[in-house]
């Protein structure tokens, strides 16, 4: 299986609404998860890469400001959290995780 296909039944395991990049015109259905490659990671040796891992902003959605989804998210490997904000009263936590 593809390593972002693995990321979205992870994610999955958490909610059931997890949307990749989702355009504009769906509406979103809360609490949800919403993510996006944003970045990458490798490591070099001897000119040749040894590792790679692709970096996803995943912002989890939600009316409540207490939602059990962030702990969740923050207990993924290689997850840490970058910030929080609130638009259209919903609450948005963004973390950043290496997968």
């Amino acid at each position: 299986m593809a390593p972002r296909l693995e990321l979205q039944t992870l994610l999955e395991g958490i909610t059931e609404n997890v949307y990749f990049q989702p355009p504009e015109n769906i509406e979103l259905l809360f609490p949800c998860i919403v993510y996006r490659r944003d970045s990458d990671r490798s490591d070099w040796a001897d000119n040749e890469r040894h590792r790679h891992h692709w970096r996803y902003e995943v912002t989890v959605i939600d009316r409540n400001p207490d939602s059990s989804l962030v702990e969740a998210v923050l207990e993924l490997p290689y997850c840490n959290f970058n910030r929080h904000f609130t638009a259209d009263n919903l609450n948005h936590d963004v973390f950043n995780l290496f997968f």
